[in-house]
């Protein structure tokens, strides 16, 4: 074997299981989530959610900005969309230097308002393998929109939605049609 070849062959070997090219992961499929300590909701299961359109947004408090600015509008979208199949979930990912306390991301999702599922994504596990591994990033508050297929419809990129910008509109657009 020639052992110069490994970085291009683990490179070729995540395009492949992923899907596509590691910088856009759209149209790839996403391996199952590792969540713990769900709220408002029983345990989810990714695989469980087929033939659900789902959003996943991870987020982190109380200090991120842009997310307590995205969550009502993924609240809203939970709300309104549900019966057309939406399934809006949020991974917190903690970023404070402090250990997780049991109970904050609770007391955070009640502060902010959120009623939609929300779990705990441990080390930052789901984040890394959907996300952070496939390259430079400058988020991590980014929003998976996959289809009911289990593929990657669209990705927002991070920073809040606002549905006023390019960004929160295209995503607003392809949640829309993937709902059609």
């Amino acid at each position: 074997m020639n052992w110069r070849a490994l970085p291009l062959l683990a490179l070729v070997l995540k395009v492949t299981a992923f899907g596509g090219l590691p910088g856009d992961p759209t149209g790839s499929s996403v391996p199952e989530w590792h969540a713990n300590d769900w709220l408002n909701s029983p345990p989810l299961k990714l695989a469980d959610l087929r033939g659900k359109v789902v959003l996943v947004r991870w987020w982190t408090a109380p200090d991120c900005s842009l997310c307590a600015t995205s969550l009502p509008v993924l609240g809203d979208w939970a709300r309104t969309l549900r019966e057309r199949g939406l399934v809006v979930v949020g991974l917190y990912h903690h970023k404070s230097a402090k250990s997780l306390e049991p109970g904050h991301v609770a007391a955070e999702a009640k502060r902010l308002g959120v009623t939609f599922p929300v779990a705990t994504d441990p080390d930052w596990r789901t984040l890394r393998e959907w996300w952070l591994d496939a390259g430079k990033r400058d988020y991590t508050s980014v929003t998976f929109l996959i289809g009911r297929d289990g593929r990657i419809l669209h990705v927002h990129r991070g920073g809040t939605i606002d549905l006023a910008t390019q960004e929160g509109a295209a995503l607003e657009k392809a949640l829309r049609d993937a709902l059609r």
